[in-house]
C-alpha cells in the first residue's frame, strides 16, 4: 500500500490515527506505530507543558520501523498556550505537526527549522492553496463525512478537487471506518487517510466504558451538527441530553457573535464551556452525555485493542 504518505513518513499504511481531544494518548500512538501506521495527539490533551514533553521523550524512545507521531496544534486565538506548545514541540522533536482552525505559517517556519513536517487542515481549494503556498508538506482534506470540526463537501468532490489543483500530498479526513472506505478514498485520488472515530471503541483510550459502548450502539444515521460545543459547527452522537439542550446557538450567543468587539471573546468562553462539558462526559459519569463523533462509527461493533481496529481498516 505504497503511497506519497507512506513515503512521507515512512510507514507501512496511509493511514494517519487522527489526533482526537482527550481520546488519543501515548498508549493509543505506540499501538498505532506497533500497527504500521502514524499516530497523532492534540496538544490540548496535556494540561501542562511539562506533561507535553514527557510525552514526546516517551513516544521518541518508543517508536518503531515503520510507525510514525505526530501532534496536533489548534493555531488560532482561542488557544492560548499554542506559542509555548509549538516551542515545546520543536525542542523535542516529532515527526510531523497537524495544524488546525488558523494560519499555520508560524508552524510552517518554526517546524521545517528543526526537520519537522506540517500537515494542515483545509475544508476547501481557497485554504488548500493558501497552506501549499506558505509551505505545507501535506494537506488534511477535512470533508463532510468527518467527526468532530467537519467540512461540507463530500470525499469525492473533495479530494479530486485538491488533487486537480495541488501539487502536495492529500491526506482524506472522514468517512473511513473499514478497509472498503480506504480503497475508495485512495480511488478518488487520495495519498492516504485520517481515521478517528473508530479509534474510540479502543481499549487503549482514555474514555469512559459509556463513550465506548455508544460508538457501538450508535450509528452514522444518529451523528448531528451542533453549535454548543465551540461555537463552531462540530458532530455529536445525538444523545437524549443533546436532543434535550438543542443544537443551536443561544439568542444571547448570537447577538454577541455580531458584535465585532465582542465576537473574540464570546467565542473563547464558548470554547471553554463546551470543552469542559465534552470532557466531564468522555472521562467521569454524567447525565450530561456530549460525545463527539464522526458516522464512521458506523462499523464498531465491539471494543477492541487498537491493533484489531488497524486491521480491519487495511485487510
Amino acid at each position: 500500500m505504497e503511497t506519497k504518505l507512506t513515503q512521507l513518513l515512512n510507514i507501512k499504511y496511509p493511514i494517519i490515527q487522527a489526533p482526537m481531544f482527550l481520546v488519543s494518548n501515548v498508549k493509543m500512538v505506540k499501538e498505532a506505530m506497533n500497527g504500521g501506521i502514524a499516530g497523532c495527539i492534540p496538544a490540548l490533551n496535556y494540561r501542562t507543558l511539562d506533561e507535553l514533553r514527557y510525552a514526546l521523550k516517551e513516544l521518541k524512545a518508543s517508536k518503531v520501523e515503520g510507525g510514525s507521531f505526530g501532534f496536533n496544534l489548534i493555531v488560532n486565538k482561542s488557544n492560548l498556550k499554542y506559542k509555548e506548545q509549538l516551542r515545546v514541540i520543536c525542542e523535542e522533536g516529532c515527526d510531523f505537526i497537524i495544524t488546525s482552525l488558523g494560519s499555520p505559517e508560524e508552524t510552517i517556519n518554526q517546524a521545517h527549522k528543526v526537520g519537522i513536517k506540517v500537515f494542515c487542515d483545509v475544508v476547501d481549494l481557497k485554504f488548500a492553496k493558501k497552506v501549499e503556498t506558505l509551505g505545507a508538506d501535506a494537506i488534511i482534506a477535512v470533508n463532510n463525512q468527518a467527526g468532530g470540526h467537519r467540512g461540507n463537501i463530500s470525499p469525492e468532490s473533495l479530494i479530486k478537487e485538491l488533487k486537480s489543483n495541488c501539487s502536495i500530498p492529500i491526506i482524506s479526513a472522514g468517512g473511513v471506518g473499514c478497509k472498503r472506505d480506504l480503497d475508495k478514498m485512495l480511488s478518488y485520488g487520495a495519498d492516504g487517510v485520517s481515521v478517528g472515530s473508530p479509534f474510540i471503541a479502543s481499549i487503549e483510550a482514555n474514555v469512559t466504558d459509556e463513550y465506548k459502548q455508544a460508538c457501538i450502539d450508535y450509528g452514522a444515521n444518529d451523528i448531528i451538527m451542533t453549535e454548543r460545543i465551540s461555537g463552531t459547527p462540530c458532530t455529536v452522537i445525538n444523545t437524549p441530553y443533546v436532543k434535550k439542550i438543542g443544537t443551536k446557538q443561544t439568542w444571547l450567543e448570537s447577538i454577541l457573535n455580531k458584535n465585532r468587539k465582542l465576537k473574540k471573546w464570546v467565542k473563547m468562553i464558548r470554547f471553554s464551556i463546551g470543552m469542559n462539558a465534552t470532557k466531564n462526559a468522555a472521562t467521569k459519569a454524567t447525565y450530561k452525555t456530549v460525545w463527539v463523533a464522526g458516522p464512521s462509527i458506523e462499523h464498531t461493533n465491539a471494543i477492541l485493542p487498537t491493533k484489531e481496529i488497524i486491521k480491519r481498516l487495511v485487510s
